[in-house]
């Protein structure tokens, strides 16, 4: 679907329908069109008890050669942020879909909402259907065209940049385990770095243990299908900054020899959803060109209960040289990932942000739509609140100072253990990685095990995996360039 910019007339727009956002009490922007039809929307308004509140959408149809006028709700004037007109243009989006209809015209969006917008029509557009047997003879279906009255062409390109990332994200998390593996995922990101200019390095399960990242390899070493690391650059002629994001890339995860129940298994193809950032993330920076040096880090790994699985009570070593004890093998995400921040601090980055569908303690303490937010600066910790009010994807930040917490992963026969129990287990987690974050180096962890994935259609979300946290960190980087 395209996004365009419209300057023509409202009343000559040869679309299927017409979009009007309504603020509360205010139809004012019903003046665009002409006398006759106007007194007409007036008079159903009327009748219908319409008043412009937020996700209330009123259909009314024409009988000549545009079909529908849609009038969509934002509510009151001084509440509408850019996740209300996210929300209303998905809603918008989602009836024109409904109705068939393949070109529409959206109609009275502040300038600064616009990019908000685009984002929310092409993430209401969404669907994963491509394992579908389709019933239409390949024939296009779908909405085709929205265009933006008046809408400026750089908060088009930009919402356009942010939203085909995190579709790019969601694809990748939909596809099943049998599809995306980590030698699969490796070849997708050396695709996506060839196409968009960037520099892509895999490292094989060989590489990886020369390398001393014997965390990633023990976590792997269970799958008949080998570990990878990959590590993708974006780097501008004089950077201002150096910026890591590291992505959990388990593209299976059976919880190992302490194997998972059915119902814990059956979704486990999205534990790779923050490699799936990522790479979502690295997609959009090629294209946004920010003066900062970025680096994308995935440790791709499946978690299978081989006859060469990882064992607990085994003691690893990590690639920073401190030892892992194994409690539980289905903690494999911070194991993993270990290794990768150890990585990620020897390239003395300015920060590091690591995204991983980590804990499901995180769940219980937050639900199902917010992530939990982890860090040792708080600036960096304010800023990644700030973009996440703008993008709309919900953080909440969670202690890292309970010395008492901390002794949960202190280990007996080792530097720490991989798991501090039920307890605070979302806490003790990032205590366990904050273990391999370099020295000065300022660092988030942001735990998506909730909103990576939704069990059902909301907003501009399709059930299925979300590709939150692109957007957050792609607003991060835009408003700190």
């Amino acid at each position: 679907m395209d996004v365009v910019s419209y300057r023509g007339s409202v009343n000559e727009y040869e679309g299927d329908c017409l979009v009007f956002f309504i603020t509360e009490s205010d139809f004012s922007v019903l003046d665009l069109l002409r006398e006759d039809t106007k007194k007409n929307l007036k008079k159903i308004i009327k009748t219908e008890g319409f008043k412009g509140e937020k996700e209330k959408l009123l259909k009314i149809p024409l009988g000549d050669q545009m079909k529908s006028i849609y009038l969509v709700g934002v509510g009151k004037k001084d509440l509408i942020d850019d996740e209300v007109y996210r929300r209303m243009s998905a809603m918008g989006v989602r009836q024109m879909k409904k109705d068939k209809y393949r070109r529409g015209l959206f109609i009275g969006v502040d300038k600064d909402k616009e990019r908000a917008v685009v984002e929310g029509v092409l993430l209401g557009n969404y669907e994963f259907d491509k394992y579908k047997t389709r019933k239409d003879n390949g024939n296009e279906k779908g909405v085709k065209e929205v265009g933006l009255y008046e809408g400026d062409e750089e908060n088009i390109r930009l919402g356009n940049i942010f939203a085909e990332a995190q579709i790019y994200a969601r694809n990748l998390v939909n596809e099943p385990g049998n599809v995306i593996n980590p030698v699969t995922l490796s070849e997708i990101a050396k695709k996506l770095a060839e196409d968009k200019g960037l520099e892509c390095k895999v490292y094989d399960e060989k590489d990886i243990q020369e390398m001393g990242m014997l965390a990633l390899y023990s976590v792997g070493k269970g799958s008949s299908t080998p570990p990878r690391f990959i590590h993708i650059i974006y780097k501008p002629e004089k950077p201002r900054k150096k910026v890591v994001f590291v992505g959990k890339g388990l593209t299976f995860d059976s919880g190992g020899l302490n194997i998972k129940t059915g119902d814990y298994m059956r979704t486990m193809k999205i534990d790779k959803s923050g490699a799936c950032a990522v790479l979502g993330i690295m997609k959009a920076v090629a294209e946004l060109k920010p003066n900062i040096e970025v680096h994308g880090l995935i440790g791709a790994a499946e978690n299978m209960p081989g006859g060469s699985a990882y064992r607990p009570d085994d003691i690893i070593r990590a690639k920073n040289g401190k030892t892992i004890e194994i409690d539980n093998t289905d903690a494999e995400g911070r194991v993993t990932l270990a290794d990768v921040l150890s990585y990620a601090s020897e390239l003395k980055p300015d920060l590091i942000i690591d995204m991983a569908t980590l804990t499901g303690a995180c769940m219980v303490a937050l639900g199902e739509y917010t992530a939990g937010l982890f860090s040792n600066d708080d600036d960096l910790a304010r800023s990644l609140e700030e973009a996440s009010r703008k993008t709309g994807e919900r953080i909440w930040r969670l202690p890292l100072d309970d010395e008492r917490l901390r002794k949960k992963i202190k280990s007996n026969v080792a530097d720490v253990v991989n798991s501090g129990g039920r307890y605070g287990g979302a806490i003790t987690a990032a205590m366990f990685l904050q273990e391999f974050v370099g020295e000065g180096i300022k660092w988030a962890h942001l735990d998506i095990a909730g909103p990576a994935y939704s069990k059902e259609d909301f907003f501009y979300y399709q059930k299925g995996g979300t590709g939150f946290g692109v957007r957050l960190c792609l607003e991060y980087l835009l408003s700190n360039t």
